[in-house]
């Protein structure tokens, strides 16, 4: 075996030693924390290790910024639940924003309220992050997916020209108010939000002009949405 100076052997086992899950997990609790305390703007490496007794290159080796991290966290956490859920497709529209809405639901009950709003908070002030949390963490149904959208045109349940912009401006926005109220968000509410709200609002013929806002969930980049 050659012959290995002190770094060399100290590097050897770094990379040879398997990642501490519960460290880990520990790490991404305090990252919740500190989320919910101070906002994604003001989270930064140092006060999550300082707080989780970790040194900053420990958090480094694991995840290469803040979103990667932030997003690691709400994986273990509040996304827990969806993360890889599958395409919806009920054969109708009224199913599929159900199933949506049941989703968007689960997701939001899953995180407090204080958490739930920050991260739509994270989201308008960083449209990439709300982005990246959405793919990176699995459907959270705050989005109207454009396979339930183009089927439902096939059907004939929309106009050609539908937009999901009704569903990602209200959807989400009417269930965080409702937890943030602590009123109820049961199936018999969501049945209502879809008859009397979601459906008639994606049925109506009025074309979206080109410059149209995106909405509130869409996760449309900001120099996208300075251009609207």
């Amino acid at each position: 075996m050659p012959y290995l100076n002190k770094d060399q052997t100290a590097s050897a086992n770094l990379a040879g030693r398997p990642r501490d899950q519960a460290r880990e997990a520990e790490i991404l609790r305090v990252t919740l924390e500190v989320l919910a305390e101070h906002g994604y703007d003001k989270l930064s490496f140092e006060e999550v290790a300082r707080r989780a007794k970790a040194s900053k290159a420990t958090l480094y080796r694991r995840w290469a910024g803040k979103r990667e991290m932030v997003v690691a966290a709400i994986k273990a956490g509040p996304a827990s639940s969806h993360h890889g859920a599958a395409a919806i497709d009920t054969g109708t529209l009224r199913g599929d924003l159900l199933a949506l809405t049941e989703r968007l639901n689960a997701t939001l009950q899953a995180s407090d309220g204080s958490m739930s709003l920050m991260l739509l908070q994270a989201g308008l002030e960083d449209a990439e992050l709300c982005e990246y949390l959405e793919t990176a963490t699995g459907p959270t149904g705050a989005r109207l997916p454009d396979s339930i959208l183009q089927a439902a045109i096939q059907r004939g349940e929309l106009p050609a020209h539908a937009s999901p912009f009704s569903y990602e401006e209200v959807a989400g926005a009417a269930l965080l108010l409702r937890k943030l109220n602590g009123l109820r968000t049961d199936r018999a509410y969501l049945e209502q939000l879809i008859d009397a709200v979601l459906i008639p609002a994606l049925q109506t013929k009025h074309e979206l002009p080109p410059h149209a806002a995106p909405g509130i969930f869409s996760g449309a980049p900001k120099t996208a949405q300075a251009t609207h």
